[in-house]
């Protein structure tokens, strides 16, 4: 009799410790997963401010429309996007490629007078902050998320529920990373 109460006490505590290993895996996905759509919120924000911005400097800016084109292809690249690390890779070089083409419009007086411009550039950067922050955010609960699966006792959890790791938003090329050169 106390075998069998030994027995049942273990298989109880085995049982209970894997729904509570698996309740923190799955909140720890979920994390992932909402920390991701705050991201996307505001990517969709800067897809949608684009075409504005691009419309509204192209008068000003005749010399170039290289610029503009690459800001245009680099939208289409990352809202065309088919999975999140190739979305990650295409939104990398669109914040390059804003950072270069908010220093070029610096150097036009007439659009830094424009007041829609001016609003929209603004927009834009809080919107770029916003996107810095929830990356951080995103990369933050990544971390957590991906040590989570990889550590004991969890890692007994995870290959059953099919959790794998995550990718980090990281700036892909050396180019991106650098600040745009302002020149007055």
């Amino acid at each position: 009799m106390n075998a069998l109460v030994i027995i049942l006490s273990l298989v109880a505590f085995v049982v209970f410790t894997y729904f509570i290993l698996y309740n923190s895996l799955l909140r720890s996905k979920v994390e992932v997963d909402n920390a991701w759509s705050q991201i996307d919120v505001q990517l969709k924000r800067r897809h949608d401010l684009i075409p504005n911005l691009v419309n509204t400097v192209k008068g000003y800016m005749q010399h170039e429309k290289d610029t503009l084109e690459k800001v245009i292809q680099a939208r289409a690249a990352a809202v065309g996007a088919k999975d999140i690390p190739s979305r990650m890779k295409a939104e990398g070089e669109i914040s390059g490629l804003l950072g270069r083409l908010l220093a070029v419009v610096e150097q036009y007086p007439n659009l830094k007078a424009d007041r829609h411009a001016i609003e929209l550039m603004e927009e834009l950067k809080t919107t770029e902050n916003s996107i810095a922050f929830a990356r951080q955010h995103y990369n933050d609960i990544v971390m957590q998320y991906n040590y989570k699966i990889k550590a004991f006792p969890w890692i007994f959890v995870a290959p059953m529920m099919n959790l794998s790791k995550r990718e980090y938003f990281e700036i892909e090329n050396e180019e991106e990373k650098k600040a745009p050169e302002v020149k007055f």
